[in-house]
């Protein structure tokens, strides 16, 4: 989460958003958060996976306000990191191998079984878009939506 997430900025989301995002939080929105809060501190904890604290992180803060936020390439906002270059591109395989996907399959499934409903359409979207996020984190950063109408290539 960095300075262009909607969480850090009152004035940045639109009311649709807004109502979702309340909608969300008590139909699993905040529960999959404390999950991945959970896994961030328990990587922090074993230390080795350090590297991968800081997506699990983001991974939690975007499941808890995924309504009015995007995941864009880190180094169109900020330019090369760490995060967006080689070393992430291998923190990403590793990630892909060994969480990545199976995490990108339970948000699928979770968009498929919320889809059968209207009202579920949604939120389905919002899983997909964090399937995405969840298959390759490293190297990204959660914006708001209107971002890329404000960033100058």
């Amino acid at each position: 989460m960095l300075r262009n997430h909607p969480l850090t900025d009152d004035d940045s989301i639109d009311a649709p958003s807004l109502i979702l995002n309340i909608l969300w939080l008590p139909f699993g929105g905040a529960i999959s958060a404390l999950g991945w809060f959970f896994a961030a501190l328990i990587m922090v904890v074993t230390i080795i996976g350090i590297p991968w604290a800081g997506a699990a992180f983001d991974n939690g803060v975007y499941t808890l306000w995924p309504f009015g936020a995007k995941a864009v390439d880190r180094e169109r906002l900020y330019g090369e990191g760490i995060g967006t270059g080689p070393l992430g591109f291998i923190g990403n395989i590793i990630w892909f191998v060994l969480a990545g996907w199976w995490l990108a399959l339970g948000h699928l499934i979770a968009a498929i079984v919320l889809a059968v409903t209207i009202i579920g359409i949604p939120f389905a979207w919002a899983h997909l878009k964090l399937a995405g996020f969840a298959l390759w984190p490293i190297g990204r950063s959660i914006v708001r939506h209107d971002i890329d109408r404000r960033v100058y290539f």
